[in-house]
């Protein structure tokens, strides 16, 4: 799933790729992605252009030439956005497998702009959605989502009060988008290494001191992996044809049975934990 990094990745591809250019047509495959009627997006969108992207937690934010609405685009589980204009493809999303040729069976919307270039969105589950929204929502939107590493409503104050009489598992309370947006299964095992916590831990366990080092782990791995353009395994791309790296740097994701790089006395374990895959090493993380 791609998480905020990779989401963020994304924003900042597209603001380069497709700001203020007319969308000349749109061809909608599977309407079942769509939160409005397909006949009136497409209708909608028709001359109109992109003026501007944001983004909270993982959702793109896209402000509609006029003012008026709002473009939100989630990429859930298998979401990809691929930006095409002639030989170059900026990839972005899903790890899905070898693209091949486009569209594919996976390719479910796709915007033809003025310059020939195509923004194909693609699912290959179908969890993802597009939705037109009117400007006036938007606050209504972002209230749905936590604190956020890295924005400016993300302090030491309102992050410890997330802690607060909480009986849940640590890695569920991370993964819980209405208290802390934009992380996911990658990152909060790496937050949960750095911290030198494990995962499994009850919420309300948690020191004074372990919550202070989880809350400085959030800020330091989400923001070092935006710098590396988020973390990818296969066709990833990015704006300027670069793979996403931050994989080189994970410590305990994808590594179980390998030694731990920190203590090099045991070797990462794997659990399934809030129905997702969990690594952790059982010497470090107390």
């Amino acid at each position: 799933m791609p998480e905020l990094p990779e989401v963020e990745t994304i924003r900042r591809g597209l603001e380069k790729s497709i700001l203020h250019k007319n969308i000349t047509d749109l061809d909608i495959l599977k309407s079942r992605v769509l939160r409005n009627q397909g006949r009136w997006f497409k209708n909608f969108l028709k001359s109109k252009s992109i003026s501007g992207i944001n983004r909270r937690g993982k959702l793109l934010i896209l402000e509609i030439s006029g003012g008026s609405h709002l473009l939100l685009i989630h990429l859930k589980m298998t979401g990809q956005l691929i930006y095409v204009l002639g030989k170059k493809v900026m990839t972005g999303g899903h790890n899905l497998p070898n693209l091949g040729a486009l569209p594919n069976k996976y390719s479910h919307v796709i915007f033809k702009f003025v310059d020939g270039s195509k923004l194909f969105f693609n699912d290959l589950r179908q969890f993802g959605y597009l939705r037109i929204i009117k400007a006036g929502d938007r606050s209504k939107i972002e209230q749905q989502y936590g604190i956020e590493p890295g924005h400016s409503d993300f302090k030491w104050s309102a992050f410890k009060k997330i802690f607060a009489n909480r009986s849940t598992r640590l890695k569920s309370l991370l993964l819980n988008q209405q208290l802390i947006s934009g992380l996911g299964n990658i990152y909060v095992d790496e937050v949960c290494f750095r911290a030198k916590v494990r995962p499994d831990r009850l919420a309300s366990s948690l020191s004074q001191a372990e919550i202070r080092a989880l809350y400085n782990a959030c800020q330091y791995i989400i923001k070092k992996a935006i710098a590396k353009r988020g973390t990818t395994f296969s066709d990833y791309r990015d704006h300027d044809n670069k793979p996403g790296n931050f994989f080189q740097h994970l410590k305990v994701y994808g590594r179980s049975g390998q030694k731990c790089l920190r203590c090099k006395k045991a070797n990462i374990e794997k659990i399934r934990l809030a129905g997702r895959g969990t690594h952790f090493c059982p010497h470090c993380q107390k």
